[in-house]
């Protein structure tokens, strides 16, 4: 059984070893503060990112952080998803689903235009997913 639910002030050590996890999938490293900072923001009301997890079997076992921001190309807001992740333990049990369908209500309930997120091309599992919820556009990214 998996229920999915807002991220509370007392999920802070499983949800930061969830981040761990994502972090190291994606060859990242972050400054203990920055991890901070960003539980303080996830679990303050009414701000944001917005943060969900799934509990499957008395445990956290993934997480979802997204945001609304507005957009030139329409009059309501887009939602972002920014963060997804799934304990590779439990991958294949629809938290995945579940967290991005929890997301596309929360962004059907706010009148979002569109929900949006990217991925890494090696993240071949997540693809196969996301395949299956969402139009796979052309856009590149840049960065500086």
């Amino acid at each position: 059984m998996t229920e999915i639910r807002a991220l509370k002030d007392t999920d802070r050590v499983a949800w930061e070893a969830l981040w761990s996890g994502y972090l190291r999938f994606y060859r990242q490293r972050l400054p203990q503060e920055v991890t901070a900072a960003t539980f303080a923001r996830l679990v303050k009301p009414g701000a944001q990112p917005h943060a969900l997890v799934a509990e499957h079997e008395g445990r956290l076992a993934g997480f979802v952080h997204y945001l609304f921001h507005s957009s030139t190309w329409s009059l309501k807001d887009n939602c972002y998803l920014e963060d997804l992740y799934v304990d590779p333990a439990v991958r294949g049990a629809g938290i995945g689903r579940a967290l991005i369908q929890a997301v596309y209500a929360a962004a059907d309930a706010a009148q979002a235009a569109s929900v949006y997120w990217m991925t890494q091309e090696f993240n071949a599992d997540g693809r196969a997913l996301y395949d299956t919820l969402a139009r796979r556009t052309s856009f590149i990214r840049y960065e500086r």
